[in-house]
């Protein structure tokens, strides 16, 4: 098996175009085990290369409600009321530990994106 490193744009293509061609492979045999080493090489030159950070809590919440097709009342449960959902939800307040757990155990929101701080919270 000859696989070198992805460094530059034309190795990710060339890459890319071998995934491509190998998708159809079965695990096990070797055209599988290219196919799972050249997606693990790619796997780490986008994380690399293009890294994505975690969305605040506000984001975070925002997203997951319009997921979930939630309106600001449901999460009245996990907040507080309404007024202080809508404080949160404006970025007037911080969530609390109390709420970062309620929203990370009812809406499964990571709470790594509860807890990042945004440079307009900070």
């Amino acid at each position: 098996m000859n696989v070198k490193p992805i460094r530059t744009k034309a190795d990710y293509r060339a890459a890319l175009k071998e995934i491509e061609f190998l998708m159809a492979a079965r695990p096990g045999t070797p055209e599988g085990e290219r196919l799972d080493v050249i997606a693990t090489l790619v796997q780490a030159y986008e994380a690399k290369r293009f890294p994505m950070d975690l969305p605040d809590a506000v984001e975070a919440i925002r997203f997951r409600m319009e997921q979930s097709g939630l309106a600001p009342k449901d999460l009245v449960p996990m907040i507080g009321q309404i007024n202080r959902v809508y404080e949160v939800l404006n970025r007037k307040r911080p969530l609390t530990l109390q709420m970062i757990r309620r929203l990370h155990r009812d809406l499964g929101i990571p709470a790594e994106s509860l807890i990042k701080t945004t440079a307009e919270a900070a």
